[in-house]
C-alpha cells in the first residue's frame, strides 16, 4: 500500500498546472456519507481526496470531471470510468465502488450535462461531439494521472478502464486511439460502430412504422415460443435456449394470422417487419449491421425496452437513433426517421469526424 498523504496534499492539488484544465475543487472528504452535487447520498465511503475540474481542449469544450483518491490504503492503481447512453453526467456511483476497492478513480460527463437519451447538446456543436466521441475520456485519463501523482508523490503503478454499452465504445476508442492511457481495458457490451449500429436503429424503427407493422409487447411471447419450437432442439437438448442462433432459420410466416388477429399471431405487415428485424439493415452495399437472433424476444429488458418498446416510437433504439441523426448527423432537429435512406444516411455520418 502507498503512503497516506495528509490533508494539505489534497488542498495543494488546486495549485498544480494542467494544460487545458482548471481545478475547481480539491478537498479531503471524511469517511462515511457523501452527497453528490445532485443531493444523492452515498454511504460507507472511505476518506478520500476529491478533486473536480473543467477541461477545455477546444473553444466549445466544457468537460466536467472528478478524481477520487483514497486518503489511506491506496492499492497503487488507477481506474477510469465510462458512461452509458449519450453520457451527460459524472458517474458517482461507479466512483464510489472503485474508491471502496482501493483505487484512485476518475469520471467525466464527456462535455455536456443531459439525460442519457438526450443528444440535443450536439446540434451544431462538432467540438462537443468530438469531446463525447473520444476526447473527454482521453483528456480525463491524462489529467487524472497527473493529479494522482501530485497527491501521492508517485504515479499509479497500473491504469485500467472498465465500462459497458457506450462505455464499452469508449473503451474501444481508448484502445484504438490512445493505447498508452491504460494498461488494461474491459470493453463490456460495447455499443460500437455507431455509423452502422444507429443506422440499424433507424432501419428497425422505420420497419415498425409501416401501416400495421408495429409489434406490441403482448405478441412477443408468441414469437419467442415459435422461435424456440423451431430451433431449441437443434443442439439435441430442449432447454429453452437456442444454443447456436446461426443454425436457426426460423420463419416468422408460421405466425401469420389465419383468421381474426390475436396476441398469438401476426398480421402480414408484422411478419414483414419481423423479418426485417431479424435480417438487419441493408443497403446497396450489403448488410449495414447484423439483425437480432431469434429466441429471446420476450425476455425481460430486451425487445420490449430496446426494439419494439411499450408503444410505437417509445423504444430506446428509437430514442438513440433519432437523436443521433437529428443532432450528430444532419444538424436538423426536425429530421424524420421515416425519411431514412440506408445508402445516403449511412454515408452522411461516415463522412464526418468525431465518433
Amino acid at each position: 500500500m502507498a503512503a497516506s498523504p495528509g490533508p494539505e496534499a489534497c488542498q495543494a492539488i488546486s495549485k498544480i498546472s494542467l494544460k487545458t484544465t482548471t481545478i475547481t475543487r480539491a478537498e479531503l472528504v471524511a469517511a462515511g456519507a457523501f452527497k453528490t452535487p445532485a443531493g444523492v447520498a452515498m454511504s460507507k465511503l472511505p476518506a478520500f481526496c476529491r478533486v473536480a475540474g473543467v477541461l477545455k481542449p477546444s473553444s466549445d469544450s466544457n468537460i466536467l470531471f472528478e478524481v477520487w483518491m483514497p486518503a489511506a490504503g491506496w492499492n497503487g492503481k488507477f481506474q477510469g470510468m465510462g458512461n452509458g447512453g449519450f453520457a451527460g453526467a459524472i458517474e458517482y456511483a461507479q466512483l464510489g465502488l472503485s474508491l471502496s476497492g482501493g483505487y484512485a478513480t476518475a469520471s467525466t460527463d464527456t462535455g455536456h450535462e443531459a439525460g442519457g437519451t438526450d443528444a440535443t447538446w450536439a446540434l451544431d456543436h462538432p467540438e462537443k461531439i468530438t469531446d463525447f466521441g473520444y476526447r473527454a475520456i482521453h483528456e480525463t485519463a491524462v489529467d487524472a494521472k497527473a493529479i494522482i501523482r501530485a497527491f501521492y508523490g508517485e504515479p499509479a503503478k497500473r491504469a485500467y478502464f472498465s465500462s459497458c454499452s457506450n462505455g464499452g465504445r469508449q473503451a474501444l476508442m481508448e484502445a484504438q486511439r490512445y493505447p498508452e492511457d491504460y494498461d488494461g481495458i474491459i470493453a463490456g457490451a460495447p455499443a460500437n460502430y455507431w455509423t452502422h449500429l444507429l443506422a440499424n436503429a433507424a432501419w428497425d424503427q422505420k420497419a415498425l412504422s409501416e401501416d400495421g407493422s408495429y409489434i406490441p409487447y403482448k405478441k412477443l411471447h408468441a414469437i419467442q415460443e415459435a422461435a424456440l419450437a423451431a430451433c431449441d432442439a437443434l443442439d439435441g437438448v430442449k432447454d429453452g435456449v437456442i444454443e447456436n442462433p446461426a443454425r436457426c432459420h426460423f420463419d416468422p410466416g408460421v405466425l401469420l394470422c389465419k383468421g381474426e388477429e390475436s396476441d398469438s399471431c401476426l398480421t402480414a405487415p408484422q411478419v414483414t417487419a419481423l423479418k426485417k428485424l431479424y435480417a438487419g439493415g441493408h443497403n446497396s452495399h450489403g448488410q449495414i449491421f447484423p439483425g437480432y437472433s431469434p429466441g429471446g424476444e420476450a425476455e425481460m429488458g430486451g425487445w420490449a425496452v430496446w426494439i419494439t418498446g411499450p408503444a410505437p416510437e417509445k423504444s430506446l433504439l428509437y430514442a438513440f437513433g433519432t437523436q443521433y441523426y437529428k443532432n450528430m448527423v444532419f444538424d436538423n432537429a426536425n429530421w424524420d426517421y421515416h425519411t431514412f435512406d440506408a445508402d445516403r444516411d449511412v454515408k452522411a455520418r461516415t463522412s464526418k469526424p468525431g465518433i
